[in-house]
C-alpha cells in the first residue's frame, strides 16, 4: 500500500496527496449526454478549489455546516470534497425524504446553507429562518468562474485536523426521529487505510456508483474510498440506465444492497422465461450444476455449462467485474447462490452510521456468504453475554449530534459501541448476524424468535416480495405478507384468473392458495415455535410515501405495526 493514507491529516489532505499521485489518471466518469466523460485527478483537484472558492464567497468557514439535499452527481462530490478542504461539516439529506422531514435536520443540523439538486427540493425547505437554500447548479455557475489562491486553500487545508468533525449522518430512523451521527476526519480516513489494507482493492479499480451519496455506506465505499485508493469512480446515470451504465463503464466493483441484487436476479429470471424453451432447459441446467458447484458440491457439468451459460450472464457486467460488496441489510442466501453459480461473487458485510459504514467484510479469496466475514485491520469486534455485536475502534462516531443521554447509552465507558445487533462468532472467526435486538420476538411461551431470518426465507419464494412477522405475547408466529405482483399476476394469467386490481387479486382462492402452498414449504425447514401459522396478504408494497421504508429501504416495523394494526388484531383473534 502507497504510504500516503497514513500520512493524510485530514480527508482534504488525503485528496491532495491522492491528487499530486496519480496526477494525469482518470479520478471520475461524469455522465454526459448518455455517455461518460472523463476527468484526471489533476482536474479533480483544479475543480475542487473553485468550489471551495465558491464555499468561501458564500461566507462558510470551518466548523459551519451545510446540507446537500440533492440527487447522486459530480456537483455532489465536487461540493463535499470542497467542503472538506475547509473544515465545513457537511450533512446530508435523502432526496426522498419529505418537507417535514429535511427539515428536521436542516434545523436539528443547524446548518447555514442547504445546496439543493432542483427546485422540488428547494420548495420542500422553504423559508427557514436563518438558511439559505441554493441549487447545486447555482454553485456550479459561481465555482466556473472562481480563481483559487492555492497557497491561502493550501493554508485552510492544513489547518483542518483528524480530530475535527467532517459529517454529521442521520441515521435512517425506524423509531422516532432520526439521529445525527457526528464522525471525525481521523475515523474516516483510518477506515478507508483499513479497508485497503484488508480488502484487495487498489488503483486499478473502477467503482461505479448508484446507491445515494446521503447513505453512509456509499459515501465512504463509494465516494471517499476510491479517490482515496487512487481508483476511477462512475456515477449510474440513474436507476433505469444501471444495465447500459455497467457495459459502458466495465467497472470491477459494485456497492448493492440486497434489493438490487433480488431485484437484478428477478430480471434474469424473468428474461429467461421467455426465452426459447432450450434456452432455458440450458439455463436451469446450468444454474443447478453452478449452485451445487457453488455449494461445494460435485457438478460434472458445471465447466461446459457455465461456458455456454454463465459466461452471458457475467458479460452483462462489463466483462471486468471481480466482485459486488452487499450491505444494509442482510443477505438472502439464495440470492448469493444465485449469483454464485455464475461465477458472480458477492462479499457481504456489515457495517453501521455511527461505526463509519463497513467494519467486517468477506474477503475475496476467502468468502462465505452466510456469514458477514471478519473485521477489518485496526478494529475490535466481540459478542457480549447477550448476544449484542459490539465494536471498538477509530470508526466509532464521536456521538449523536446535541444527544448526550443517547450517546452515552449507545457507546460505554470503554469506548465500546453497543449496535444493537444480535449476532455470533463461529468457529473459523467470522461472524452472523442474527437479528436486531430490539426486534426479537417473544411467544407467550417464552421462546425467542429472531424474525429476519424467517422473513428471508419466505422471500426466497418468488411469489413472495415482502414479508413482516410479529409474534410478541402470542403463541405462534403470524406476519403480513406481500405478493411479488408481477410474478402473481404472471401465474394469474396462465391460470385464466381475471382481475382488475391488486386488491381483487389476492382475494381470489388460487391466489391465497400459492402463497399458503409457499408459507407452508418454507414452514418445513423451521422449528415448530418459528413457523408462521397466520398470515394477511396486503395489496399494497410498504412504501416510503406511507412511512413504512426509510430512505435505505429498511422497514420500519413499529410503523408498519400502526398501520395495519387491525390485520395483525385479526391474526390474534383467530388463535
Amino acid at each position: 500500500m502507497r504510504p500516503y493514507f497514513r500520512q493524510a491529516k485530514s480527508l482534504g489532505h488525503l485528496l491532495q496527496l491522492s491528487c499530486k499521485e496519480w496526477g494525469s489518471k482518470t479520478s471520475h466518469l461524469v455522465p454526459t449526454k448518455g455517455d461518460f466523460h472523463p476527468i484526471s485527478y489533476t482536474e479533480l483537484w483544479a475543480r475542487v478549489g473553485q468550489y471551495a472558492k465558491a464555499l468561501q464567497q458564500l461566507e462558510l468557514k470551518k466548523g459551519d455546516s451545510i446540507n446537500i439535499y440533492s440527487e447522486n452527481s459530480f456537483d455532489w462530490a465536487l461540493t463535499d470534497w470542497a467542503a472538506q478542504t475547509l473544515g465545513v461539516i457537511t450533512v446530508p439529506i435523502y432526496p426522498t425524504l419529505p418537507s417535514d422531514q429535511a427539515q428536521y435536520i436542516v434545523k436539528d443540523s443547524g446548518a447555514k446553507i442547504v445546496f439543493c439538486g432542483k427546485d422540488e427540493l428547494k420548495n420542500r425547505i422553504g423559508e427557514m429562518p436563518g438558511v439559505k437554500t441554493i441549487l447545486l447548479s447555482e454553485l456550479k455557475v459561481m465555482a466556473e468562474s472562481c480563481v483559487q489562491d492555492q497557497a491561502e486553500w493550501d493554508a485552510h487545508i492544513q489547518q483542518v485536523s483528524l480530530e475535527d468533525v467532517a459529517t454529521i449522518i442521520y441515521t435512517s430512523g425506524t423509531t422516532g426521529n432520526p439521529k445525527g451521527a457526528v464522525l471525525i476526519h481521523g475515523g474516516i480516513v483510518d477506515t478507508i487505510a483499513n479497508i485497503r489494507e484488508s480488502i484487495e482493492l487498489d488503483e486499478n479499480d473502477t467503482f461505479l456508483g448508484f446507491l445515494p451519496l446521503s447513505h453512509v455506506m456509499e459515501r465512504i465505499n463509494g465516494h471517499f474510498l476510491p479517490v482515496g485508493l487512487g481508483a476511477t469512480l462512475a456515477y449510474a446515470q440513474n436507476l433505469a440506465s444501471i444495465g447500459n451504465d455497467i457495459l459502458k463503464v466495465k467497472p470491477t466493483v459494485m456497492l448493492a444492497v440486497p434489493r438490487f441484487l433480488e431485484a437484478m436476479r428477478g430480471r434474469i429470471l424473468d428474461g429467461v422465461q421467455s426465452a426459447p424453451p432450450i434456452r432455458q432447459k440450458l439455463f436451469k441446467a446450468a444454474l443447478e450444476q453452478g449452485t451445487t458447484k457453488f455449494r461445494g458440491g460435485v457438478a460434472p457439468l458445471s465447466g461446459i455449462l457455465d461456458k455456454l451459460v454463465g459466461g452471458k450472464v457475467r458479460e452483462r457486467l462489463g466483462g471486468r467485474f471481480r466482485f459486488f460488496v452487499s450491505g444494509g441489510a442482510a443477505l438472502p442466501a439464495h440470492v448469493a447462490e444465485f449469483f454464485g453459480a455464475f461465477g458472480i461473487q458477492i462479499l457481504q458485510g456489515y457495517g453501521l452510521t455511527e461505526t463509519t459504514s463497513g467494519i467486517c467484510v468477506n474477503r475475496p479469496k476467502d468468502s462465505d456468504y452466510r456469514t458477514i466475514g471478519t473485521p477489518l485491520k485496526n478494529i475490535e469486534m466481540k459478542i457480549a453475554d447477550d448476544g449484542e455485536i459490539l465494536i471498538r475502534g477509530k470508526c466509532n462516531m464521536i456521538c449523536y449530534y446535541n444527544l448526550p443521554e443517547d450517546t452515552a447509552a449507545a457507546i460505554d465507558p470503554e469506548g465500546w459501541f453497543h449496535t444493537g445487533d444480535i449476532g455470533e462468532q463461529l468457529a473459523n472467526g467470522k461472524y452472523q448476524i442474527t437479528d436486531r435486538k430490539k426486534d426479537l420476538l417473544v411467544l407467550g411461551n417464552g421462546k425467542n424468535v429472531a424474525p429476519q431470518i424467517i422473513e428471508n426465507k419466505l422471500k426466497e419464494s418468488i411469489y413472495i416480495g415482502e414479508a413482516v412477522l410479529f409474534g410478541d405475547g402470542m403463541e405462534y408466529i403470524c406476519g403480513l405478507i406481500v405478493p411479488d405482483f408481477d410474478r402473481v399476476k404472471a401465474y394469474a394469467e396462465k391460470a385464466g384468473i381475471k382481475t382488475q386490481s391488486d386488491e381483487e387479486l389476492i382475494l381470489h382462492e388460487p391466489i391465497k392458495k400459492l402463497i399458503k402452498s409457499e408459507i407452508d414449504r418454507i414452514n418445513k425447514t423451521l422449528a415448530p415455535f418459528e413457523m408462521v401459522k397466520k398470515h394477511v396478504l396486503l395489496a399494497k408494497p410498504f412504501s416510503l410515501e406511507t412511512g413504512e421504508l426509510t430512505p435505505s429501504l429498511k422497514v420500519k416495523r413499529r410503523v408498519v405495526k400502526e398501520n395495519f394494526k387491525s390485520e395483525i388484531a385479526s391474526m390474534m383473534r383467530a388463535q
